[in-house]
């Protein structure tokens, strides 16, 4: 059974008249990378500082690896680690330095671990250079490296990728990854871009005006097995050729498993069999289409 590292139940914030959020209920479990989808203004951040304690709650209960952070905060900011904003070093000091800083202001971080963090976010070398040298996407890696010094079973990031380019968003995903695969970390990935949360992350909520409207498994859209509905000249025929994939008639339609770079190959194999396929339609949601659904809008890509 897998641990519930982050709890989230009936949480409420307002301000004046203002709902800020509206009855938050959320889980996220060891070693997943969630996303935590959502235009700007949606309540993202706000979720966040909560949980992090950094604005108080009106109502609701939040704990982290067991422990609530009302009754025993500090136990719980242990298991915790967070990029809240861009992280912010000493620019005259190497990465290095500025990690051995930061170390002797936390018990037990001893210099095998500062290793380990620098080897799990994949600096190598420019550990050794000035913070003043280094790129926004190494500025990014080096705040990831500090978060995760202690080792946190919560990591939380806020619009991670904002100003990095394409390889960097690519080398980010690779070490959270590694990161909830070798430690068992729970990352939690706030942001604004659809492509980004489906690329890196497991499971995702929609979030909007304070509210978490869905959560919804994502499955990478290369492997995840899609349910498909054909519709079909010959039904009881097609459903023979395509038993591979779970196929099942029903009148003039045919419903099947298949991956989406399969879909195309299945059609072309019903036309060279002289079956006339009349319309393809998918009955899985992806994200995008649960997000329009509830939103009314079109997601960021």
């Amino acid at each position: 059974m897998r641990k519930a590292v982050l709890s989230v139940n009936g949480l409420n914030k307002e301000i004046g008249d203002k709902q800020l959020l509206y009855n938050v209920n959320l889980t996220v479990y060891e070693g997943e990378l969630f996303g935590l989808l959502g235009p700007n203004g949606s309540g993202k951040t706000t979720l966040i500082r909560s949980v992090l304690g950094l604005v108080k709650m009106n109502e609701g209960e939040i704990s982290v690896n067991g422990y609530s952070i009302k009754t025993h905060f500090e136990e719980a900011m242990k298991h915790a680690g967070a990029i809240v904003e861009n992280p912010e070093f000493y620019p005259f000091m190497t990465g290095y330095q500025n990690l051995c800083h930061f170390a002797y202001m936390h018990d037990n971080i001893n210099e095998g671990r500062i290793k380990e963090a620098v080897s799990l976010v994949k600096l190598g070398q420019a550990i050794h250079d000035k913070v003043e040298t280094y790129s926004l996407g190494m500025r990014q890696r080096l705040g990831v490296a500090q978060a995760i010094l202690h080792k946190p079973k919560l990591l939380i990031l806020d619009e991670p990728t904002n100003g990095l380019d394409p390889a960097g968003i690519r080398e980010l995903r690779t070490y959270l990854k590694e990161l909830c695969t070798t430690e068992g970390t729970a990352v939690v990935i706030a942001s604004h871009l659809l492509k980004e949360v489906e690329d890196m992350c497991s499971r995702a909520a929609i979030i909007q005006d304070g509210e978490i409207l869905a959560v919804q498994e994502i499955g990478s859209r290369k492997e995840e097995l899609l349910t498909v509905k054909f519709e079909v000249s010959d039904a009881n025929r097609a459903a023979e050729l395509l038993q591979e994939y779970s196929a099942a008639a029903e009148n003039s339609e045919i419903v099947l498993l298949a991956k989406r770079e399969e879909i195309p190959l299945i059609n072309k194999m019903l036309i060279n069999e002289q079956i006339d396929v009349f319309a393809i339609l998918p009955l899985s949601k992806s994200l995008e289409d649960t997000f329009i659904e509830l939103t009314g809008g079109m997601p960021d890509v």
